[in-house]
């Protein structure tokens, strides 16, 4: 076989990161593995260095191609989370409901005594109401509630999932299996209000007293300016709302979709 040229290096293990990306994360291949199958498959005659050359550009490459450097106005992302509080005296787990706005890096956070389909569309309707609008599309994981089975790139809904979505009518996104940093706005805001909402751990007679003082909190927060932007946050989120969908109204079942007390 012909030698392979150092462009062609890069390529094939560009190609081989990316397969790389699905293998489990134990088994992927360093800079010494990749030029031994270039050496024994392609009948790569270069030295070691060129190929962790090539593997450490291609990561630059990957980099720069897969992470957004802003997001667009109307975008959302949607996660749960876990604290503790008190409720009527005795200490319970909450789930938390996060949704965001990265533009304007606006949030809400509501909670339930327990993540399920009931909460995850409770979730999403406080919040578009919060917002003054439904996000035109939003990123998830790959969280059972929503997605029965993966399929490659491809996503078999649940029938809850796509009743939700298609009575607000916004679109999806999820996550790559194991890429959940995809979504990473949201997952930062699930440790800020975890750290800065409730801590020490906060009492409350009911949850939904708790949802009254985490809504105050997401409102007190609009007054905040972005880093990095002359803007409030509440002035970010007014373009955000002019890309967003009208709320419609809360859907009637299933029954669970009104706050816990």
């Amino acid at each position: 076989m012909t030698q392979v040229t150092v462009a062609h290096c890069l390529l094939e293990s560009g190609e081989i990161l990316e397969a790389d990306k699905t293998a489990p994360p134990k088994q992927r291949h360093t800079a010494r593995r990749i030029f031994e199958r270039l050496r024994d498959e392609y009948g790569y005659t270069g030295g070691i260095t060129q190929v962790r050359d090539a593997v450490a550009q291609a990561k630059r490459y990957s980099k720069e191609v897969f992470v957004p450097l802003s997001h667009p106005p109307g975008h959302a992302q949607y996660d749960f989370g876990e604290a503790t509080v008190r409720i009527a005296g005795d200490e319970t787990k909450a789930a938390l409901a996060v949704i965001t706005l990265p533009y304007s890096d606006t949030y809400y956070v509501s909670a339930y005594p327990r993540e399920c389909t009931e909460t995850f569309h409770a979730g999403h309707t406080s919040g578009f109401e919060f917002f003054g609008g439904v996000p035109i599309r939003i990123s998830y994981d790959n969280t059972s509630i929503a997605v029965k089975k993966v399929v490659g790139r491809e996503r078999e809904l649940t029938l809850e999932f796509l009743r939700l979505e298609s009575h607000h009518l916004f679109d999806h996104h999820f996550c790559r299996v194991g890429r959940g940093n995809e979504k990473g706005h949201v997952e930062n805001h699930v440790g800020y209000s975890r750290r800065n909402l409730l801590v020490p751990v906060p009492s409350f007679t009911s949850f939904v007293e708790l949802n009254e003082y985490l809504a105050a909190c997401c409102l007190a927060d609009l007054d905040r300016r972005v880093r990095g932007k002359p803007e409030s946050k509440a002035e970010r989120l007014e373009v955000d709302r002019a890309a967003m969908l009208r709320c419609r109204p809360r859907p009637s079942s299933p029954a669970g979709w009104s706050r816990p007390r």
